[in-house]
């Protein structure tokens, strides 16, 4: 569920721009840049029909299908889930609408009276965190990147328009703030299991959050790593292309991604999408360095990765635009 608004702020350039290549550009992210999210309704199921793998210790996953939000997913899109402590009950991402988060509160609730003391907000997008109302009642403390607040204030209204549109409005849900805000990292106790938290630069978006378990190991990196599901490019590539290596750094060898398996061996999958980043990066370079017109980047830029990425024609040109948009300026 991309939003291409363009977070990154364009520098000034070193060399002039053909004002024909500016106006295709234009015209590209009129094209690509809105959401969507409304597309492939038949790849998608009611929260109803899922089932919550136990990954590890206490640690339960929801998978989401590769599809985009519809009356038939209710938004149900993302990997989410929960981590029982001895003491309380921290929810992994909250969902993509109200009754995707009323159906894990539900599932929380069947499997442990504990308190539910945390919900992680790890990004903007609405199938991450429109689940969040479902939580109010609990009064946990919802946790988000430091510029998370700033990128609801800009969007949420318009994401909660959308949803209403798609789902109506007694399923959408409404936008929950972050009450603790991650300027670098932080760490929680559920008792005896440790959360750490890392706020990333701009790369999926310009607020991602990823999070370890001290008691697995396992790394939350949320959609900072896609697998099976085209990676959707809203912040920054040559960020993400860095947070990558930070990611790598942590030393995980096991991963949550938000979108994909429940559970990956961590190195190859980063090494996946890396790949697929990389690619967009060399190739979009090369076509800018051409004066390729937007339109045929569009048509050929990635096309290698064509085979190895579900929804692949949906959000692969809207990728390229977002990279024009950025390596424009280096």
């Amino acid at each position: 569920m991309p939003a291409q608004d363009g977070l990154v702020d364009p520098r000034p350039v070193a060399r002039s721009l053909r004002s024909n290549r500016r106006q295709a550009l234009r015209g590209g992210l009129a094209l690509f840049g809105g959401l969507c999210l409304c597309c492939l309704p038949t790849l998608g199921r009611s929260a109803e029909g899922f089932a919550l793998d136990e990954v590890g210790p206490g640690i339960f996953i929801r998978r989401g299908p590769d599809a985009e939000a519809s009356p038939d997913n209710d938004d149900a899109i993302a990997n989410i889930g929960f981590i029982v402590g001895e003491t309380s009950v921290l929810v992994t991402e909250s969902g993509g609408s109200l009754a995707d988060g009323q159906w894990l509160r539900g599932q929380i609730r069947a499997r442990t009276d504990k308190p539910i003391s945390h919900v992680v907000l790890t990004h903007v997008h609405p199938d991450h965190c429109f689940g969040a109302e479902a939580f109010a009642a609990d009064k946990p403390v919802f946790i988000g990147h430091h510029a998370l607040r700033a990128a609801l204030d800009a969007r949420g209204d318009y994401y909660r328009t959308r949803l209403v549109e798609i789902l109506g409005p007694e399923k959408a849900g409404r936008v929950v703030y972050p009450t603790l805000e991650v300027a670098d990292r932080a760490e929680i106790d559920l008792g005896g299991r440790r959360l750490t938290f890392h706020a990333h630069g701009v790369a999926h978006t310009n607020c991602d959050l990823s999070m370890r378990d001290s008691a697995s190991g396992i790394l939350f990196p949320a959609d900072l790593l896609f697998v099976t599901r085209i990676p959707s490019l809203d912040g920054s590539l040559a960020g993400w292309l860095k947070e990558a290596e930070v990611l790598k750094a942590m030393g995980a060898t096991k991963a949550v991604p938000g979108h994909g398996p429940t559970l990956v061996e961590f190195a190859p999958a980063l090494a996946d999408l890396t790949r697929y980043l990389a690619t967009l990066r060399d190739e979009t370079r090369k076509a800018l360095a051409g004066d390729m017109p937007i339109e045929k980047a569009v048509a050929t830029i990635g096309r290698s990765e064509a085979d190895k990425w579900a929804l692949f024609d949906l959000y692969n040109g809207r990728n390229v635009t977002q990279a024009f948009k950025e390596l424009e300026w280096e």
